[in-house]
């Protein structure tokens, strides 16, 4: 398996393009199903997550036609099979939204419980389970499948206990074509919400309410093709950010929607970061030495989880005592023996993360544990002294588009090599 080696001490300077939103396209694509004709997607971000989710339509049946690197068709007339398959499944978090797609178009849905990151706890699917009940759909879990089936969904108003972003895009996607009015109170507000809402709507949907914690779905009976763009990648955007300040660096960031950067852009001014924002773009830049802040993640529009291990690196060396409080799971704090092993001080206790800055952090080998765990090292490795080898970077490349190369663009110093080469020159 690949590894990257990570040359520190080289502050971020240039200019970079974020992609699309890695968090919308694995929800939009399999909004795609709900579609009677041919769904054209643009600014589609060109990560393993995605092509895992094309790969399960293909499979399906659908056609997946590649335009380009970053602007696929979908054509769901051909799907011949509401069973989806369990290799595919397993390695993303997201093919739970085809129990949604499938349930709302065809009746019925055969999906095998979700895979994706491993934050060192249960994210169940009760909530999603409770929504399609309500719904009128029959749901059972035999042998790590979640089957359901209905003769014709009704809508109902649902509460969601918590705010969750899985459920309100699931049953959003089971109710676009249900026969009446469904109601999702306490319902996610995050971008990728309001940016699905957006594209169901341009097929004919009627959804309101998308980006408020009361959405509103009257469902509809057909539901046309159409051509759609992806909005820009939200936490890819915050992981340059912050990169930029942790570097000491001077980037100007691209392809953005300032706004919902407004959390990630607050708690960098008040780490010492400078924020300039503009039409659709965002500069930083961190002419003196970070200071102590404190972070507590929640729903959007709070501070994302998302980013909550890439503040933790960049706080790392920040000046005096910084708290992390994790608002939103029960435990993400598995990558803090990674940060440790290049001499950060870092103590947790529960939700909580204590971190003592140091004047600076030196280069080991460390190993990803999860998607944004794996961003957080990177950026360690971008300010430590010395080589960095960061293995396991699959899990990187699942939520961000060729990193490295965009990184190195900008003045760092990764190589990418296999993990045989990785091993050779360390003997050497």
């Amino acid at each position: 398996m690949d590894k990257f080696l990570i040359t520190g001490g080289t502050p971020l300077r240039g200019e970079v393009t974020i992609s699309g939103a890695k968090n919308a396209a694995v929800a939009i694509i399999p909004a795609a199903i709900l579609s009677d004709g041919i769904c054209r997607i643009e600014n589609i971000p060109n990560i393993a997550d995605v092509n895992i989710i094309c790969k399960i339509l293909y499979q399906m049946g659908a056609g997946v036609r590649m335009i380009n690197e970053h602007t696929m068709e979908i054509d769901p007339s051909t799907i011949r099979t509401g069973c989806v398959p369990y290799e595919l499944t397993r390695k993303i978090r997201a093919s739970y939204y085809l129990i949604g797609a499938m349930l709302g178009k065809y009746g019925f849905a055969d999906v095998s419980m979700p895979g994706g990151c491993d934050f060192g706890g249960v994210r169940p699917i009760d909530q999603h389970i409770r929504g399609f009940e309500a719904l009128g759909a029959e749901v059972t879990v035999d042998g790590g499948r979640v089957i359901a089936r209905s003769d014709g969904l009704i809508g109902n108003s649902v509460y969601l206990d918590t705010v969750s972003v899985g459920t309100t895009v699931n049953l959003m996607l089971a109710a676009v074509r249900a026969r009446g009015r469904t109601i999702i109170e306490n319902a996610a507000k995050e971008p990728h919400i309001v940016d699905l809402a957006n594209f169901l709507n341009s097929m004919g949907a009627d959804i309101r309410g998308a980006g408020t914690d009361v959405i509103k779905v009257r469902g509809v009976q057909h539901l046309d093709g159409t051509t759609y763009s992806i909005i820009p990648d939200q936490i890819e955007a915050g992981t340059f950010m912050v990169a930029t300040a942790a570097t000491g660096g001077d980037v100007m960031i691209n392809n953005v929607i300032p706004k919902h950067l407004e959390s990630i852009t607050k708690k960098l001014q008040d780490a010492g970061a400078i924020v300039e924002e503009f039409d659709d773009s965002i500069r930083v830049r961190r002419p003196g030495r970070l200071v102590r802040c404190n972070v507590k993640t929640m729903p959007h529009p709070g501070f994302p989880t998302d980013m909550q291990p890439q503040f933790a690196a960049m706080l790392s060396i920040a000046e005096g005592t910084s708290i992390v409080t994790e608002g939103v799971w029960d435990n993400r704090y598995k990558y803090v023996s990674e940060l440790s092993r290049m001499g950060a001080q870092i103590t947790v206790d529960g939700k909580m993360a204590v971190i003592e800055g140091v004047k600076e952090l030196n280069a080991a080998p460390v190993k990803v544990t999860d998607l944004r765990a794996g961003a957080a090292l990177m950026i360690a490795g971008l300010v430590a002294k010395g080589v960095t080898e960061v293995e396991e970077i699959y899990s990187i490349e699942r939520g961000y588009e060729t990193i490295d190369v965009k990184l190195n663009s900008l003045g760092a110093d990764i190589r990418r090599v296999s993990g045989l080469v990785a091993e050779t020159a360390k003997a050497e």
